[in-house]
């Protein structure tokens, strides 16, 4: 290229630059059109002509453009997807889907090509390929606050139009087991009943999550059966008495201490609020798999029962045992334990009302002689609503799936874990 040309087009960049931003949008397509002569491939050029057709609405040349681009690049997704909005407008459905797969052969994710896609098959009527396509929108966009603005309706939407699908097919299946339902009555049908509800999205799919040791293959089970474990049938009928030994160190302030305690210098996330806050307490009888001594002497009921319960026994981490107190109109926010070879057991002995509990998808209220054994591996939060304290007594038992072999070698382990590190610190397994 002789440097006179090289001027002429650098002079021409210059000349469309200054008339696209003074507005003056026929001009530079005018001048575009010139640089096309003298670099027939100029990228920039046959777009900002594509564009600039289309918003005169002259579709017919704004598809030439771009399929022009597109046989010289095509390496951008919104290439194409201008050509099947031009196609939109041609009302070549044939044409515009053509376009809409190549730019998602470009890029599967690409937010706009979606869209379009979702779009096309609702106009097409196709109800179920419509509905996939919407639910890949709502896949793969963003959370809504940081989408661009313009294509924030067309992602609200597709959740919407996924939602209702989703709503009226559940409805459908409903229907139809139902019969087979009724059949099975009498059956432990909850696992299926919750497959069902979390494909159709009326509830969330919860995991086990422990934050530190995770055992393979234990079942993640938001409240577990209350008949594989006998043994609190003696926490539930001492619960008057439990609450009584409980109500008689209740007057000790200086034993009760903040359930959350982290130092300054950690970072705390959700436990912001409550850290070594009075809202949220605790009387303990074990805490890091140590006996507090002074507070066990005083609840000798309490620590006669807790010897019946299979507590884990984990150097500088369980037993674990303690009363929680939960003053009014707070809440514990949704986390998860820290090892899921154990479960926590709640006894409730003071319950206003207004206080509720819930792990994974299940949320129930505490009742004063009933029980209940926990995955807190699994997201979990609780709330007093009330203006009374709650209180519940808690502590930590064994997975009931783990043999006494693997409960002897985690307890092992959890004793080389403190070896090793020779400080006396607490793995938290």
């Amino acid at each position: 290229m002789s440097n006179a040309m090289s001027n002429e087009i650098r002079d021409l960049e210059q000349q469309i630059d200054r008339a696209a931003h003074s507005g003056r949008h026929d001009e530079a397509a005018r001048l575009w059109a010139r640089l096309l002569v003298l670099v027939p491939n100029h990228l920039g050029a046959i777009t900002a002509v594509g564009q600039h057709a289309f918003r005169r609405g002259d579709m017919p040349a704004a598809c030439d453009a771009f399929k022009r681009l597109i046989a010289i690049d095509g390496s951008d997704p919104q290439q194409w997807t201008n050509l099947a909005l031009i196609y939109q407008n041609l009302k070549d459905e044939v044409a515009e889907e053509a376009a809409i797969k190549g730019a998602l052969s470009v890029d599967p994710m690409d937010l706009l090509g979606l869209v379009l896609r979702a779009d096309l098959y609702e106009r097409q009527g196709k109800r179920h390929q419509a509905a996939r396509a919407h639910g890949a929108v709502a896949t793969v966009a963003p959370p809504l606050d940081r989408l661009p603005p313009q294509l924030r309706p067309a992602v609200e939407k597709s959740m919407q139009y996924r939602a209702q699908y989703d709503q009226e097919f559940g409805s459908y299946l409903d229907a139809q087991l139902a019969p087979l339902l009724s059949e099975f009555k009498g059956e432990k049908l909850e696992r299926f009943r919750v497959a069902v509800d979390i494909m159709f999205g009326r509830k969330l799919r919860y995991e086990a999550r422990p934050m530190t040791f995770f055992y393979p293959h234990l079942p993640a089970i938001e409240f577990f059966d209350r008949a594989l474990f006998p043994w609190l049938d003696g926490f539930e009928a001492a619960t008057d008495a439990l609450r009584d030994e409980f109500l008689s160190v209740l007057c000790e302030e200086h034993a009760l201490v903040p359930y959350v305690s982290y130092e300054p210098d950690v970072p705390l996330n959700q436990w912001a609020e409550l850290n070594n806050s009075p809202q949220w307490s605790a009387f303990f009888l074990y805490k890091d798999g140590k006996l507090i001594e002074a507070n066990a002497a005083k609840c000798p009921l309490t620590m006669s029962l807790l010897a019946g319960a299979p507590q884990p026994i984990q150097v500088n981490r369980t037993p674990a045992a303690m009363f929680s107190l939960l003053k009014p109109k707070t809440r514990i926010p949704p986390h998860v334990g820290v090892s899921n070879v154990r479960l926590v057991t709640h006894v409730p002995l003071i319950i206003p009302a207004g206080c509720g509990f819930r792990v994974g998808n299940e949320t129930r209220d505490w009742l004063p002689g009933r029980a209940w054994v926990f995955d807190d591996t699994i997201e979990h939060e609780a709330w007093n609503e009330s203006d009374q304290l709650r209180v519940v007594l808690i502590f930590d038992v064994w997975h009931p799936h783990l043999s006494d072999a693997e409960r002897t070698l985690i307890t092992a382990l959890a004793a080389g874990m403190t070896g090793f590190a020779s400080d006396n610190s607490s793995f938290d397994l």
